[in-house]
Order: structure tokens, then sequence, then C-alpha cells
């Protein structure tokens, strides 16, 4: 895979670091995913799992927890435009301004990928603590992280696979399982 990961080396990307920070906190702290999916939004907050899949352009939006105990959420959008969708859409926009304001002022997000990208992957994982073990932030967090990725040509699929059908990659194979032999 390609990745670009981001590097939180001066006080804009701390305060980028807060927001995410908050946001993961918000879509990954213990049943907070059952919750966004079942309840409607608390004291403002966007269902940001439901707005992530309702914007234009993304292909697929999945969860989980790692063994490590990495929280962790994938979002297939099928190009940089659909970043962008997702980056500008109202309901991100409201958590950027509600966790961390100002904190994309002066920068132009997705500035070195190319208008032409895509599919992208966006991985955002989050490790939670006992205690705030982040500098700058103040959840209960001991690591967190936002990568991007893209798919390189080829590999095998049997049977289905990890990302949705919707994301093109060239010279994947994908095959369907033999239903095995047949016994008499």
């Amino acid at each position: 895979m390609k990745y670009a990961c981001f590097a939180f080396s001066n006080r804009r990307f701390v305060r980028e670091l807060v927001f995410a920070a908050a946001l993961a906190a918000a879509i990954f702290s213990p049943g907070a995913l059952l919750a966004l999916a079942q309840a409607p939004p608390q004291g403002g907050m966007p269902d940001l799992v439901a707005s992530l899949k309702a914007t234009p352009g993304v292909l697929g939006v999945d969860a989980g927890q790692m063994a490590s105990r990495k929280q962790v959420l994938f979002a297939w959008f099928e190009n940089k435009q659909a970043v962008l969708n997702w980056f500008y859409s109202d309901a991100h926009q409201t958590v950027m301004r509600m966790y961390s304001p100002g904190a994309s002022s002066g920068r132009k997000p997705l500035a070195d990928i190319a208008d032409a990208s895509g599919p992208i992957l966006a991985i955002a994982s989050l490790t939670m603590a006992d205690k705030a073990q982040v500098a700058g932030v103040q959840l209960p967090v001991s690591q967190i992280a936002i990568e991007l990725y893209a798919p390189l040509p080829g590999g095998l699929a049997v049977g289905g696979r990890f990302a949705p059908a919707a994301v093109k990659v060239p010279g994947l194979l994908e095959a369907t399982p033999s239903p095995g032999p047949v016994r008499e």
C-alpha cells in the first residue's frame, strides 16, 4: 500500500491532533459505535458514522477493535474529491468547530495528493488509556493516527474481500470458491 502519514510538528498540527483525538474518542469510546448507530445525536454532536456513509463518494465504512486494543475506523473514498466532500461536510465542520476551533485555518487539506487520486482508504486508529498520555491532548489516549492509503495493483480475493466491491483495484484477481468435492 502507498501511504501518507500526517506528522504533528507545530502548533497547528497539535490543534489538529487534539481535534482528531476528540473526534476519535467520540467515535471509538466503548460502546460509542453502537450508540452512534442506534441513538440520535446528543448535545449537538452529529452522527459521524452515518454522516460519513452519506457523503458523496464514500464507498464504504467499517470499524472494529484490533487485538492490540486499537480502535480503528476504515473509510474508503472514491477519490480525492470524495475525501474533500467529507472534510467540508456540515458534520465534519461542526465537529471541527466543537473540538478544535481554527484547526484548519491556513491549511489546504490533501494539498500533497494529486487531484486524480483514487481510491483512497483513510484509517483512523486510537488506543484508549486510563489517563491522558499524549501531550496537548486531554483525552485518555496513548495513541492516535489518521493515515491515508491507496491500493497497489494486484492481489487476490477468494469469496469476498475486505474493501467494498466498489473499490476498483487494477489487476486484482477475484474468484468464487469451489463448492468442494462431491461426496456420494
